[in-house]
């Protein structure tokens, strides 16, 4: 019997569907840093995941989600270097 490794399912904070943690965007909420967007996944903090889709970016900006995910105000400036990612 051969054990195949379990892929990580995320949830995206826009439209709330399951996909692998590798297909999504992650924001993270770092000590050192503040807010920025995890290339790796690997960075300690509060994490939030957003699919790598248009409609769902646009859903997370018109209403504040990222707000209210880490329970701050988030720089315009944020929303503007995860819509320059390679979004579809």
């Amino acid at each position: 019997m051969t054990k195949t490794k379990k892929i990580p399912q995320r949830k995206c904070i826009a439209c709330g569907k399951l996909y692998d943690k590798k297909d999504l965007l992650r924001i993270v909420n770092n000590k050192e840093l503040g807010i920025v967007i995890d290339e790796t996944g690997k960075l300690n903090g509060r994490g939030a995941y957003i699919c790598k889709d248009k409609a769902c970016l646009e859903d997370v900006k018109k209403n504040n989600k990222l707000n209210r995910v880490f329970k701050q105000k988030i720089d315009d400036k944020l929303y503007e270097e995860i819509e320059a990612y390679e979004i579809k």
